[in-house]
């Protein structure tokens, strides 16, 4: 099956125009993310990967559903489809669509029952020049994050398992070309990584369990096409069962999912593939549905999580099984005992499996015989009597509707509802507020924390001071997402910014009818600044036992509907049988909107604002009173940027040096252990100290400035920093010394803008100094010896930074520090 050049364009354009697609609405809206990859080793080739959040694919108006798509375009300038992943398919009874009435009803035979491998995805394809492109997930093999690095490991078991039958990459780029076809395979390395169910050296590899047609609508070959085209170029296969009825396959996935098990090997469960009936049967559509075994994977996972919690120090949580949980963790204590590097290693997931393993055969079981044993005994399967001393603990900014969605969840179930901007005077204000969920806690299951906890340091506080009161307290974030900053922020800020000034004086601390506008968002900026997303791979956020994610932008009905329906699934028992309706929720965001604020003081405690101080002085705030002029605007601006994204760059960073040597090491690990390494980061594209060498420059800059700036309303300080326009970076290398460190980048324009030049020789992005006096204009001195070969003032490294990854942003007006307008 070709490809249809304008079909795959009108596809383009739709995902484009998702990019900006706005949030609100009564059920909401959605937005893909692009990203730009270049990938290395290929003839100058990007790739562009496209991706919705998870929760958008079970809407029913996006533009494609395949999870995993890469889109390029051809020497020739036509637009083609590099890699295509499934259509995202659901679990049994997770949607609609996969309820077992609707399953009978639209589906059609035969079915193919393939076993769920416990990896990570891999897709591979060829592209024009002959250039194998393989991908994890949603990134390609750059090195920049840790989907990436799968990719990398993916690449070295590709190129074992073509060679074993005497063929190469470029042999299989060639092939899965002329097929018009990506390969979707699992990667399972316990070597790499392990998950919880065991890949030995000779069964680790890549599994290889579909291919794909790259068109925009999903069509997939058959298990036997794919099997033979895995024994033909040397890939492990995932194993399948072919069955005819939906009816036989109801009551083998119900035997199977008995003891998790599926002829004597424990197993995450089943991929069912057939086909969704349709007015013409010879044309019906491949679909996909999934049935995951709960156990006895969540006995596994529950036991690797008490494990690292005694490794911490910490109480374990035991959910279920909780007998057969007990005896295992007294046989994990005794090994760890033995020696202490364990601990360390399974800290980094290694000696996972070992340790359940040892305990397996200590006791003589398998895992599914322990769930068998259990049900015989009616005990241990379920949650040790009801779910209580739930604290949902919110992680946000200003105006991002945390407590709103508090007031609503209160209002529909009764939970406890401590605020933190209820709790008067500065003194002891974390203690009073644990203090308070603790006394809420005896009266209530489920309390709700409401204050903003937007850094680690808050969550840790709060997660460490309520354990010691309750050592049975369950932590649920509602994590509102602001990461990457660099794509998601200005689209914050224009949301939170126009919600905490419309609300006025109804707040307990931001009130915006009696503050400038400017004070507000001072404010609101630093929160944002201040922001540390959750981050469940480690402390303190590793205590959450449930992650909420949150969009800031979207309406709060369809946040309050997000933590409804996620606690509904992950806390069975915990709310009421009947969960509530649309509207019962609607009423509910419209009580909590409609409710007056009793107790407001001011985050100054009493202590009188700046503002406050001139006019007790009877100087008048003149900023406040008169209108700014353009040429006063200009006359504050500091330099132009070019910000990029914090977190691509720190995983950047990271897998850089993840395997380096000491000595190449030590610059870039005393700047993370020191914290300083920068928050944000961004290239300068001229400074108002580089004027008089570059007048022309800052003219074009500031002449920019006016035109983006041109319709802003001069009293409104959240409209004097627009964009000035999209461009692109990409990280070339990564340069060095004992006091200063910083990419060589190159910037290229987005598509069909224009060129943004940089004043700097070099234009580069200072990850950070070695000490506070050392400014980040020393990048230039740095990056000029380099340059040169002049090590005459120090020894200089330099690395190559892998992959080419192209970074998106946009470029922004910067102000000087003392202006509020600035940000």
């Amino acid at each position: 099956m070709a490809q249809d050049p304008h079909q795959v364009a009108e596809l383009c354009k739709a995902l484009e125009a998702a990019k900006g697609k706005g949030k609100g609405g009564k059920k909401g809206g959605f937005s893909c993310k692009k990203t730009t990859f270049a990938v290395e080793g290929s003839l100058g080739i990007t790739v562009d990967s496209w991706r919705f959040n998870d929760w958008d694919y079970k809407r029913d108006d996006l533009p494609t559903y395949a999870r995993g798509l890469f889109t390029t375009t051809r020497s020739d300038g036509t637009p083609e489809i590099a890699v295509r992943g499934y259509d995202k398919f659901f679990n049994v009874e997770e949607v609609p669509s996969t309820k077992w009435e609707n399953i009978e009803r639209d589906t059609m035979g035969p079915y193919e029952l393939s076993v769920k491998e416990n990896g990570c995805i891999i897709f591979m394809s060829g592209l024009e020049d002959g250039t194998l492109l393989v991908c994890s997930k949603h990134s390609t093999g750059a090195r920049s994050d840790v989907a990436q690095s799968h990719a990398l490991v993916g690449e070295k078991w590709i190129k074992r398992h073509v060679e074993s039958v005497g063929k190469t990459t470029r042999d299989l780029a060639k092939a899965l070309r002329a097929m018009n076809v990506t390969a979707v395979g699992e990667l399972c390395d316990d070597e790499f990584e392990e998950h919880v169910l065991e890949y030995p050296p000779e069964r680790a590899g890549l599994y290889l369990h579909g291919m794909n047609f790259n068109l925009p609508e999903f069509v997939t070959l058959s298990g036997p096409e794919v099997h033979e085209f895995a024994d033909n170029w040397g890939f492990k296969k995932a194993q399948y069962v072919i069955i005819q009825t939906i009816e036989e396959v109801k009551s083998f996935l119900e035997r199977c999912a008995e003891t998790g098990s599926w002829e004597g090997r424990d197993t995450e469960g089943f991929v069912v593939r057939c086909k969704k009936r349709g007015r013409d049967p010879a044309h019906a559509a491949d679909w996909f549905f999934k049935y995951k075994f709960e156990e006895p994977y969540l006995m596994y996972r529950q036991w690797r999580e008490a494990t690292k919690a005694i490794i911490a120090g910490k109480t374990p949580k035991i959910k279920k099984h909780k007998n057969i949980t007990e005896e295992y963790l007294l046989y994990a204590r005794r090994q760890l005992a033995k020696d202490p590097n364990l601990g360390k290693a399974y800290n980094q997931n290694h000696g996972i499996i070992k340790m359940r393993d040892g305990f397996l055969a200590e006791k003589g079981q398998k895992g599914s015989d322990l769930i068998a044993q259990e049900r015989a005994q009616g005990h241990g399967m379920a949650e040790d009597g009801p779910v209580s001393n739930v604290v949902l603990v919110p992680i946000a900014t200003i105006g991002c509707g945390k407590t709103t969605v508090a007031t609503a969840l209160v209002k529909l179930f009764g939970f406890g509802h401590v605020q933190n901007d209820n709790i008067e005077g500065q003194k002891g204000r974390p203690q009073r507020f644990v203090d308070a969920i603790t006394k809420a806690m005896a009266s209530h299951k489920v309390v709700i924390a409401d204050r903003n906890n937007h850094q680690k340091r808050e969550r840790q506080q709060l997660i460490d001071d309520v354990s010691q009161v309750v050592p049975e307290a369950r932590f649920v974030a509602l994590h509102y997402v602001h990461e990457p900053k660099g794509q998601l922020l200005n689209e914050i800020r224009r949301v939170t910014r126009q919600r905490v000034l419309e609300r006025g004086d109804n707040h307990q601390t931001i009130r915006a009818g009696s503050k400038s506008s400017s004070e507000i968002i001072d404010i609101m900026e630093g929160f944002l600044h201040r922001f540390q997303g959750c981050d469940p791979n480690g402390p303190p956020d590793s205590d959450f036992e449930e992650v909420i994610n949150l969009d800031v932008c979207a309406s709060s009905l369809e946040n309050l509907e997000t933590v409804v329906t996620h606690l509904y699934n992950a806390y069975p028992g915990l709310l009421p049988e009947e969960m509530p309706g649309e509207q019962d929720m609607q009423s509910a965001i419209d009580y909590a909107l409609g409710r007056e604020v009793q107790t407001k003081h001011d985050l100054s405690f009493g202590k009188p604002s700046r503002t406050e101080k001139k006019q007790t002085n009877n100087t008048p705030n003149k900023a406040a009173e008169k209108p700014l002029t353009l040429e006063q605007l200009i006359a504050k601006l500091e330099y132009f940027s070019l910000p990029v994204s914090p977190t691509t760059i720190n995983s950047i960073l990271s897998s850089m040096f993840d395997q380096a040597d000491a000595d190449e090491a030590r610059m870039y690990r005393m700047l993370k252990q020191s914290r300083r390494i920068q928050s944000e980061f961004h290239v300068t594209l001229i400074h108002r100290a580089s004027t008089q060498q570059h007048p022309d420059l800052w003219q074009l800059y500031t002449e920019e400035y006016r035109k983006s700036i041109a319709t802003a309303d001069l009293q409104d300080r959240s409209k004097l920093a627009p964009s000035l326009g999209p461009a692109r970076v990409k990280l070339e290398r990564l340069v060095w010394d004992d006091r200063i460190m910083a990419f060589v980048v190159r910037i290229y324009p987005a598509a069909g803008g224009p060129l943004w030049p940089s004043a700097n020789p070099i234009p580069h992005i200072t990850v950070g100094t070695a000490r506070q006096d050392i400014k980040p204009v020393e990048s230039n001195n740095l990056l000029a010896r380099w340059e040169a070969g002049d090590r005459s003032a120090g020894v200089i490294q330099d690395k190559e930074v892998p992959g080419g990854v192209i970074l998106d942003g946009n470029v922004q007006p910067v102000f000087q520090r003392n202006f509020a307008g600035g940000k």
